[in-house]
C-alpha cells in the first residue's frame, strides 16, 4: 500500500535572530516526510522542532533516524488497513515520538483526503472558519527594534497582535521591555508574553503582577513543565489569562490540567499533541472544561503550518487566535504558491488534502544530503 517513506532535512535561514529562553535561532531545520502509495498518491507531513534538543525530546536528526529505521518499514509492511487502523498499529508498536507520529499522520491524512477529493479539515469534523487570525512574535530581544518591527507589521495589515519571548534576562529587565512595547503600541494592540518555562514561582508572582498591571493579555507557560501545582496556583491568583504550552503533551495531559484548572488557556500544537487528531481531542477536552484555546506552533514551515490550520479551523472556540506565522520567518519558499496571509489572517486552503503544492526542485536544492 505504501511504496516509499522519505524523510528530508531542509535547513532554511531565518529573516532575523529568533530569541527564546532556551535557544537563539538563526535558521530552522524543516523535517519533511513524503509518503507515496502504490497507486501514485503522495502525502506530505512535517516534524519540525525548535532549537534541537533544547526545547523538546526530539531533534531533526532523531526524527529522521526513527522514521527511517522504525516507521518506514512498519508502513511498508501494512496491508489492507485503513488510516485509522494504520495509526492504531503505529501507536501500539512505537512509543512516544510525538513529533514523528504527527508528521506520519499528517501525510496519511493528506493522502486520504486527496483520495476523497476533500480538504483535511473535512476529515477532522469540518471547518468552522476559512481564515485564522495570526499574531507575530517579537523576539529580537531589542526593545526599539521590536517596536519598529511591530509598527511595520500593523501598517502592512499583516499582524496586529504580538507575543514577546522573554525569560532569558532578569525578570525586571524582561518586564520593563514588555511594558515599554505595550506603551509604544497603545491600548488597542494586544500584547502577550511567552516565558518558555523560565521562571520560578516567586519570580512568576513578581513578574506576572507587573505584566497584569501593565495591560498584558496573556502569560504563556511561566514555569517548568513538571510544576503543574505552580501553574494552578498562578492561574488561581491572577486575573490575566495563564496559558499552558510545553506541559501539554496530548489528550491525557490536557485532561489532567483541565481537571486541576491549572490553566485558563491551552496552546494547542499538533506536534506536541502527537497529531492532528489528538490536537482536536485536546480542543474537545478544553471545550468541556471551559478552557479557552490558542493555536500554537513549533515554528513549522508551510507544511506543518497549514496542517495546523486545517485542525484549528475546526475548533469551536479559538478565543486567542493562532501563532501560525512561522513560514514568514523563513528566507526561502518551498511552495509553488505561498500561503495566503492578508488582513491579519491566514487563509485555510479549500483544495484536496493539505491544499498546497510542494516545490520539490527547491527542496532538493535546500535539503541535507
Amino acid at each position: 500500500m505504501y511504496k516509499s517513506v522519505e524523510t528530508l532535512l531542509v535547513d532554511i535561514p531565518t529573516i532575523r535572530s529568533h530569541k527564546l529562553s532556551v535557544a537563539t535561532m538563526q535558521k530552522q531545520t524543516l523535517v519533511l516526510v513524503k509518503i507515496t502509495t502504490d497507486d501514485g498518491f503522495v502525502g506530505w507531513g512535517e516534524a519540525t522542532t525548535i532549537g534541537g534538543l533544547s526545547y523538546a525530546g526530539e531533534s531533526p536528526e532523531s526524527v529522521k533516524t526513527n522514521i527511517d529505521t522504525y516507521f518506514a518499514p512498519l508502513l511498508k509492511s501494512v496491508k489492507n488497513l485503513n488510516v485509522a487502523q494504520t495509526l492504531q498499529l503505529i501507536r501500539k508498536t512505537i512509543n512516544d515520538n510525538r513529533f514523528a507520529k504527527c508528521a506520519i499522520q499528517t501525510a496519511l491524512l493528506d493522502i486520504q483526503a486527496k483520495r476523497l477529493g476533500l480538504p483535511i479539515s473535512e476529515l477532522l469534523g469540518g471547518r468552522l472558519r476559512d481564515h485564522l487570525s495570526v499574531l507575530w512574535v517579537l523576539a529580537s530581544g531589542d526593545t526599539e527594534k521590536d517596536i519598529a518591527e511591530a509598527k511595520k507589521m500593523i501598517e502592512a495589515k499583516r499582524h496586529n497582535i504580538f507575543k514577546l519571548k522573554i525569560g532569558s534576562h532578569p525578570v525586571q529587565q524582561d518586564v520593563e521591555h514588555v511594558i515599554a512595547i505595550k506603551k509604544a503600541l497603545g491600548p488597542d494592540i494586544s500584547i502577550r508574553v511567552d516565558v518558555n518555562r523560565a521562571w520560578s514561582e516567586t519570580q512568576a508572582i513578581y513578574g506576572i503582577q507587573q505584566l497584569q498591571d501593565g495591560g498584558i493579555d496573556l502569560i504563556e507557560q511561566p514555569c517548568g513543565i513538571e510544576n503543574i501545582d505552580t501553574l494552578a496556583r498562578l492561574t488561581e491568583r491572577f486575573d490575566v489569562a495563564i496559558m499552558a504550552d510545553e506541559v501539554l503533551t496530548g489528550p491525557a495531559s490536557a485532561y489532567r490540567i483541565a481537571k486541576r484548572h491549572a490553566a485558563d488557556v491551552f496552546a494547542v500544537k499538533i506536534e506536541q499533541s502527537g497529531g492532528l487528531i489528538e490536537a482536536c481531542e485536546v480542543a474537545t477536552i478544553a471545550k468541556l472544561a471551559g478552557v479557552d484555546l490558542y493555536g500554537g506552533t513549533m515554528l513549522e514551515g508551510p507544511v506543518g503550518t497549514i496542517a495546523s490550520a486545517h485542525a484549528f479551523s475546526t475548533f469551536e472556540n479559538l478565543a486567542f487566535g493562532t501563532e501560525l506565522f512561522a513560514p514568514l520567518l523563513l528566507t526561502e519558499q518551498i511552495l509553488k504558491t505561498p500561503l495566503q496571509y492578508e488582513n491579519f489572517q491566514l487563509a485555510v486552503p479549500k483544495a484536496a488534502g493539505l491544499g498546497i503544492e510542494i516545490d520539490e526542485d527547491k527542496i532538493e536544492q535546500l535539503r541535507r544530503h
